[in-house]
């Protein structure tokens, strides 16, 4: 399935619903069927998107920095992920 290759701080864009065209961070994976995800702009960590993967292009583009805070439940800040986005939205 592909959610084998999915990771927490993995980079997607939404490609259908209102966030189509966006990118977001995966902050979760649910199952082999769903993920959440956030931006830190219009999806916030306190009210992340529960989002289908097959809604989703990802890339192989995963942030450590991100990654690594998620996991160790450290304090991850909107403004950190809006920062880390945008850092990469010029690379994509």
């Amino acid at each position: 399935m592909l959610s084998n290759n999915l990771s927490v701080g993995q980079v997607v864009r939404a490609t259908s619903g209102k966030e189509q065209g966006r990118l977001f961070f995966i902050i979760k994976i649910v199952d082999h069927e769903y993920v959440f995800i956030a931006d830190g702009k219009k999806r916030k960590l306190g009210k992340p998107k529960l989002k289908k993967v097959k809604h989703l292009k990802r890339y192989n583009v995963i942030n450590d920095d991100v990654k690594n805070k998620i996991l160790s439940e450290q304090n991850v800040t909107d403004a950190f992920l809006r920062v880390q986005l945008t850092k990469l939205n010029n690379l994509i």
